[in-house]
């Protein structure tokens, strides 16, 4: 991980904004920056939002939406995957201890 910090200019709805990044999450920061402009044009575009703030906020609650809903369905899963381990390791143990009867 790179200490060095360096500005980075985005620019969303036609406004530029410098931002200190390191070296190392630049990329990940323009990434970041394009899908917040694209968004919020899609707000502004859709007409229903008026005013910079407003479509920002309404950005904002979108994405963290989908993050919250992407993570539920993460935990979901990995849930899922716990309960399948648990009941496979149970059956191993089962047919270990057949298998073990067997040979006694």
């Amino acid at each position: 991980m790179s200490s060095e910090v360096n500005p980075v200019v985005i620019r969303i709805l036609e406004k530029e904004y410098r931002i200190a990044c390191p070296l190392d999450e630049q990329d990940e920061l323009l990434a970041s920056a394009r899908l917040v402009d694209q968004r919020m044009r899609e707000i502004r575009d859709g007409g229903k939002v008026i005013g910079t703030d407003r479509i920002a906020v309404m950005t904002a609650l979108n994405l963290a939406h989908e993050l919250l809903h992407h993570q539920r369905t993460l935990d979901d899963s990995a849930q899922n995957i716990s309960h399948r381990i648990r009941a496979l390791q149970e059956k191993i143990e089962g047919a270990l201890r057949s298998g073990n009867q067997l040979e006694v």
